[in-house]
């Protein structure tokens, strides 16, 4: 059964498995943002403030630099896989321990356990990250408060395995739509199918060469790739309708704007075909040059990765503020059923962050 609130004198790793407890799927994440948000206003030293299920707090000392540390609340749909196991190996199983609920453990710790910063800190924590970019949760207090997410530098606690990721890809989904005619299929003369039509679509597709991109020193992999093909409406029925749905994940000196071009220019000249932009999220630079990013990584150690995958990184860029990706997760175990994390891994993070805002 799920805790009724949550106790921040656990360490990092107990209070992960207190999180997982407490289902949250995209779009239910209301109890727990209830237990994040009266957990935080017990502590004297934060202004709480929220905005739907989205829960912000901050120090205010006075501080010469501001740091944001976020995390997103809500999980993908459970697999049989709430509650909470910790095994014999101090491995800890569960829906959300990878992604992101350990780093949000890690959160909930320094804002206890670190009253008086070096750095004045804004926490956040906010919904529906897990699903349409436009029910986004920092996305929309980015729109209603900007103010609350001002800062020089930003750290999202996403899974990338202790290792500091900076920037992030774009991500652009397309739909690619073919008609055609429908008809018998013993009369196919008839009609004309529409996922023939698509075929050159896929032949480009299955011959693109993605390009990789050097960025700050980070080497980007790009990647454009059918991920659905959706037509048919019957066994003997020749399809009038075929849809592709293409993916395109993208370095970040390419904007928006610029990887849609791109994406038309590839299927020019192959076939006639309408294009719909399904879903669209802008990339972020790593942003590794600021002296606050200099600082968290003399202080986290290792060397800095590129980040392959969009994350809410990109949205504190388009506020102007630099981020990374830095989490105790394992980014490939996110989603999966038999989803987990090490706890020395959680426990690792919250030491070496708070190194980072208390030397």
């Amino acid at each position: 059964m799920p805790h009724h609130g949550l106790d921040l004198e656990l360490d990092a790793a107990r209070l992960t498995a207190q999180l997982v407890d407490f289902p949250s799927e995209s779009g239910k994440e209301e109890r727990l943002a209830d237990a994040v948000e009266a957990a935080l206003r017990a502590l004297p030293h934060l202004t709480v403030d929220r905005y739907g299920n989205n829960v912000v707090a901050r120090t205010n000392l006075g501080r010469g630099e501001r740091v944001i540390l976020a995390g997103h609340i809500d999980t993908v749909p459970i697999a049989d896989n709430v509650p909470s196991r910790l095994d014999e190996d101090g491995v800890l199983w569960g829906c959300g321990t990878s992604d992101m609920k350990a780093g949000v453990a890690v959160q909930l710790r320094i804002a206890a356990t670190v009253p008086e910063p070096n750095r004045d800190i804004t926490f956040v924590f906010y919904d529906n990250e897990e699903v349409a970019a436009h029910l986004n949760g920092l996305g929309h207090v980015a729109e209603a408060h900007p103010d609350w997410l001002a800062g020089d530098f930003a750290v999202l606690l996403e899974p990338s395995s202790g290792q500091v990721e900076g920037g992030c890809q774009g991500s652009l989904r397309v739909l690619l739509r073919t008609t055609g005619q429908r008809a018998h299929s013993a009369r196919a003369w008839m009609g004309a199918n529409a996922v023939h039509a698509a075929a050159p679509i896929l032949e480009r597709l299955a011959s693109y060469q993605p390009r990789k991109a050097v960025i700050d020193g980070l080497e980007y992999r790009e990647g454009l790739n059918a991920v659905r093909v959706e037509a048919g409406v019957a066994n003997n029925v020749i399809p009038d309708e075929c849809t592709v749905t293409v993916n395109y994940r993208y370095a970040p000196d390419k904007s928006e704007e610029e990887a849609l071009a791109h994406v038309r220019e590839v299927f020019a000249g192959c076939g006639d075909w309408e294009l719909t932009v399904d879903d669209s999220c802008g990339p972020a630079r790593p942003g590794l040059s600021h002296p606050a990013a200099k600082a968290f990584i003399d202080a986290v150690g290792g060397e800095p990765q590129p980040k392959f995958g969009w994350t809410d990184v990109s949205r504190f860029s388009a506020l102007g503020v630099p981020a990374v990706n830095y989490g105790p997760g394992d980014p490939n175990l996110a989603h999966k059923r038999d989803e987990r994390v090490e706890t020395a891994k959680i426990l690792h993070c919250e030491e070496r962050l708070r190194a980072w805002l208390t030397s």
